[in-house]
């Protein structure tokens, strides 16, 4: 794979520090059973890194100290780890909202037929990836077979109440293009998905995210590969705007890796790119439990023009109209 870490520094991105800390985003490990074109994870089936036991205690204690509302968990497929419930259980225990990025085919998965049930127990909001509501584009970019489970895990989430009147459970959909291109309007792009899948369907979803393509490991070496890497970053700084500078998650979110150590976003944990401070070049999130991290400087590098370009982005979705 291509490395395009040396092409995104320096930067022009204008300077930005971080405000109060109201979720915390967890990478409990890059092993997937998926491999998509567009992974900025590079994740895989092939990849080991998972996160133990002590670190998932470590982050609990830091949820505790820093009185964190909500966790956002990731992967590769974050389900995979083998503490995922553990954690998943104690951090509803203490009234934190959970986020399971769910890539909808781990639901068929051996030893995975109980995980629906699980989360719908624990009143999980699942963050639910299908880049498209048509079969060709779904498996052209996740794998043969993807959209298929994907409609099966649906209709599953969808039986157990999630995305139904007065259920509260909460299932969220993520669109990423399929190229190097920006997304379409979130709002429009929404209305065109949930009549799609009800009608061929029958599937209910609360929510479309439009997140735009990072130009970093998978996908960036794609871009290498194809000689449009330069392209595409001059399309992401032509669409910038200024008005999504202060809703950038990365105000607000704080990424932990599987082995505990700390990064402002997950794009930056990908590129190596940890917080840091006072001499050091990484923090282990033990070591700031009882910390503020208000108005720490951000690590920016060209890549941050993805989450401002156009809409913007982010794992929440659009940033603006």
């Amino acid at each position: 794979m291509l490395d395009t870490t040396h092409l995104l520094s320096p930067t022009t991105f204008p300077a930005i520090s971080r405000g109060r800390l109201e979720t915390l985003q967890i990478n409990l490990g890059y092993r997937c059973n998926q491999t998509c074109k567009h992974c900025h994870v590079n994740a895989g089936p092939t990849r080991t890194e998972m996160m133990g036991r002590k670190t998932i205690d470590d982050v609990l204690c830091f949820i505790d100290r820093q009185r964190i509302q909500s966790i956002d968990l990731t992967g590769g497929a974050p389900e995979l780890n083998d503490h995922f419930r553990y954690l998943v259980a104690a951090a509803r225990e203490r009234g934190v909202k959970v986020i399971d990025r769910c890539n909808l085919s781990i639901l068929e998965e051996p030893q995975q037929e109980t995980l629906g049930r699980f989360l719908s127990q624990q009143q999980v909001e699942i963050v639910a990836s299908l880049p498209c509501y048509l079969q060709e584009n779904v498996d052209q970019q996740r794998g043969a077979g993807v959209y298929d489970a994907s409609i099966r895990g649906l209709r599953q989430l969808n039986a157990l109440g999630y995305a139904q009147e007065g259920s509260g459970l909460v299932l969220n959909l993520v669109y990423n293009p399929l190229g190097p291109a920006l997304p379409p309007s979130q709002y429009s792009l929404e209305t065109d998905f949930k009549r799609r899948l009800w009608e061929d369907h029958g599937i209910r979803f609360s929510q479309l995210f439009t997140i735009t393509n990072m130009p970093i490991s998978r996908f960036g070496s794609m871009l290498l590969s194809k000689g449009v890497f330069h392209d595409y970053l001059d399309l992401l700084k032509s669409a910038y705007s200024s008005d999504n500078l202060e809703t950038v998650m990365c105000r607000n979110l704080l990424s932990v890796d599987w082995q505990g150590y700390l990064y402002d976003c997950d794009f930056n944990q990908m590129l190596q790119m940890p917080i840091a401070r006072e001499g050091k070049d990484r923090i282990h999130i033990s070591e700031v439990s009882r910390q503020s991290l208000d108005g720490w400087a951000i690590r920016i590098a060209e890549h941050c023009y993805g989450c401002t370009a156009g809409q913007g982005s982010s794992c929440g979705g659009a940033l603006s109209d």
